[in-house]
């Protein structure tokens, strides 16, 4: 089981990335996907989330509107759209994927899987 994220870098302050999520060897379908984030010396946080089977979506109030979370279902990856981004976003991001479905504001402590990262920096 491999999730692999690619699409981080150095940006300014309201410039745009697009994170992706490559996922291999499990049933994707059956999964709901995860952006997760982490600052140094901060709390790992959730971000948004999708439900492949229904393409559901929730977002965390401090990226709702700027981050836009899709599946490419024949690719089995998931995208994070970040546009408008703030310093504050500077973050390392994971992807990760757990059995379940989509619950508003809800991210689990202990995904089945995750994936090694991807390092976002806001410069202001």
């Amino acid at each position: 089981v491999q999730l692999v994220e690619s699409g981080g870098g150095l940006v300014q302050a309201g410039g745009s990335l697009r994170l992706s999520c490559a996922a291999s060897g499990f049933t994707f379908d059956e999964y709901v996907i995860a952006w997760f984030r982490q600052a140094p010396g901060q709390e790992r946080e959730g971000v948004a989330c999708i439900a492949r089977g229904d393409g559901g979506t929730s977002y965390a109030n401090t990226v709702k509107g700027r981050l836009t979370i899709s599946s490419d279902n024949a690719k089995n990856t998931v995208y994070l759209q970040m546009n408008s981004l703030k310093p504050e976003d500077t973050a390392r991001y994971y992807c990760a994927a757990y059995l379940g479905r989509v619950v508003a504001g809800f991210y689990p402590t202990d995904p089945d899987y995750w994936g090694q990262g991807t390092q976002v920096t806001v410069s202001s």
